[in-house]
Order: structure tokens, then C-alpha cells, then sequence
């Protein structure tokens, strides 16, 4: 097993191809999530996630793909493994975890939705990918999406959650976006530890004052510093490394 292999699923089994055999058609369905030292949170979530998005006629073969790839994976390191949908082939690809931040600048997107399945992880990946490098140019490491009427959807490779007061917030439940497996984890969280939650359509200006987190698999909760030529931000001290250490807490051996 080396790094970077590609592995496509081939009469019932994963067997390692061309690095580059899984580029030649776009991304019907994707999937990623971090593996540190064998543990991961939220997989089940991911699986179902993943197993949702894929055609009906597909899914039995989605499935059993799914728990191969899970199978195949290091339970020594850290890793960013994504499994793939291509047409109506499955890839695996294994991937070192890139390096891990705790802290976020963010920059509102200002131009047409380049989403095409907001929805779906997979189909938009190469688009969020452009997003992202159109934040770095402005010194910012992710770009916030806003909807026509200028309220806060999501990031291009993040999902939004602030806190007013002890009360955690996202978007509303309708906007088109992914489900995220970390902000759902947060979420449940909160509920489970008594806290109240609540949806709120907020334009960047409406979150002034707030701590406003960007959370993903690979990096788990990073706080926002800095909302370029955006709203002042809080941050309440202690509350970050709590929740970092909460969610890593609910990480299970794979």
C-alpha cells in the first residue's frame, strides 16, 4: 500500500490502478473524511451520505465498495481518504492528511453560484476548488457562499455555525447545500449537552460580533479571525479548544 494509490472496484475488489485512471470522467458522487490513528467521526454518516447520493440501481454495489474501501484503509497515521462515484464506476483514493489549522480568514464570494449540485458532494469539487483559490488572492483560506439576497449558505469547502451567546446557529434547514457530517456532529452535540440551536438566514453584516466557525472533516472546528472586508468577529476564550476536544472525543476506531 503506498501513498496517493488508487484503487477502483473491480469484480468485487479494490485493486490499485493508475493514479491518474480515476481523472478521465467527472465526479458523479464524493466522499472524504479524516483517519487519525484508525479513528474517524461521524463514518456511519459519511457512508449514508455517500450511499444517498448514488443512483438507486447502484447503491447494493455502493455499499459493499464503501466497506471494502473502509477495510483497506491504514489504521497507523493520519489519512484523507475519498471514495468516488465516476460514471458508474467506484474509485477509492488514499490520500495523506494535509496539514491541520485551528483558525480560518474568510471572504464573502461575490459573483454567480458556481454550484451546480449544491446538494451533492462530488459534481462541484473542482468549482469549490476555484472558489478557494480566488480566496487565497485576497489572503483568505476560505470563501463564504451567500444567496442571491446576500444571506450566508455555506463555505466552498466548509459548512457555517456562530454562536449568540450560548445559543449555536446555522443557516436554515432549506438552503441548498451539503450536509455536513461535522456541523451535525457540533449540533447534535450542543443538543445533547442541553444548549439551545437555532436557524437563522444572516447576511455577513448580521454576524458582527459573533464566534463564527468554518467546520469540515479534515480540519473539525477551525474558528474565523478574520472575515475579509467583512464584520468584526468574537471569540469567546476557551470555547474553541472545549469543542475541538469534544468532537475529537466522539471519533470511533474504524
Amino acid at each position: 500500500m503506498s501513498a496517493n494509490a488508487v484503487y477502483q472496484w473491480q469484480g468485487n475488489q479494490l485493486t490499485e490502478v493508475d493514479s491518474e485512471s480515476n481523472e478521465a470522467v467527472p465526479l458523479t458522487v464524493a466522499d472524504s473524511w479524516l483517519v487519525d490513528g484508525g479513528k474517524t467521526l461521524g463514518l456511519n454518516l459519511h457512508r449514508q451520505r455517500f450511499l444517498d447520493a448514488v443512483p438507486n440501481s447502484l447503491h447494493e454495489v455502493a455499499s459493499d465498495f464503501f466497506t471494502a474501501s473502509i477495510a483497506q484503509l491504514p489504521r497507523a497515521g493520519a489519512w484523507f481518504p475519498r471514495v468516488e462515484l465516476r460514471g458508474a464506476e467506484f474509485f477509492l483514493s488514499l490520500r495523506p492528511a494535509p496539514e491541520r489549522h485551528r483558525s480560518a480568514k474568510v471572504i464573502s464570494f461575490s459573483g454567480d453560484d458556481p454550484r451546480t449540485s449544491p446538494t451533492v458532494k462530488g459534481p462541484d469539487i473542482a468549482a469549490m476548488g476555484a472558489l478557494q483559490a480566488g480566496a487565497r488572492t485576497h489572503g483568505a483560506d476560505e470563501a463564504i457562499i451567500v444567496s442571491d439576497d446576500g444571506y450566508v449558505i455555506e463555505g466552498a469547502y466548509s459548512a457555517v455555525l456562530w454562536w449568540r451567546g450560548e445559543i449555536l446557529c446555522g443557516p436554515p434547514a432549506d438552503f441548498d447545500r451539503i450536509d455536513s457530517v461535522t456541523a451535525r456532529s457540533a449540533l447534535t452535540l450542543a443538543r445533547a449537552l442541553g444548549l439551545d440551536t437555532h436557524e437563522e438566514a444572516v447576511t455577513p453584516s448580521e454576524l458582527e460580533g459573533t464566534e463564527l466557525w468554518v467546520l469540515n472533516a479534515l480540519h473539525g472546528i477551525r474558528i474565523v479571525s478574520a472575515w475579509v472586508d467583512g464584520p468584526a468577529l468574537a471569540e469567546k476564550p476557551g470555547r474553541l479548544v472545549q469543542w475541538r476536544t469534544r468532537l475529537a472525543a466522539l471519533s470511533r476506531t474504524i
